[in-house]
């Protein structure tokens, strides 16, 4: 089973771009009562090959305000921190999360529900 949806980039297309995470506007009403799915990466810079810093679901605008102030994540800051969410149905969120953890293996996380995977397309 994959699970279909469509991640958010910031901006309006052709022009959108991925977020970066300490900027993006959580107060807009895009985030009101948004459960799903997010992706925080950093991107490459100099030798820094770009990696997944943290995967997640929940309440978006809460958990990635709680990110945004997170030490473990913030040290990474210095090679931008990007993030990506989607809107899953709630039956899928502990399968899809467990299943970016595993494909991903992000560095900040290591607690990922103890259930069966559920695939998702990717984001990019």
């Amino acid at each position: 089973m994959e699970v279909k949806t469509q991640w958010m980039k910031c901006g309006k297309e052709p022009e959108s771009k991925w977020c970066n995470l300490l900027t993006v506007n959580l107060e807009h009403d895009h985030f009101n009562d948004l459960e799903g799915i997010y992706i925080i990466w950093h991107g490459r810079k100099e030798a820094v090959k770009a990696a997944t810093v943290r995967v997640g679901q929940g309440i978006i605008r809460d958990r990635l305000t709680e990110h945004k102030s997170n030490e473990e994540i913030l040290k990474y800051k210095p090679y931008e921190l990007y993030v990506t969410w989607a809107k899953i149905d709630k039956v899928y969120l502990d399968g899809v999360e467990r299943y970016l953890a595993e494909v991903l293996k992000p560095i900040v996380g290591s607690r990922f529900p103890d259930v069966q995977p559920i695939e998702i397309n990717w984001p990019w």
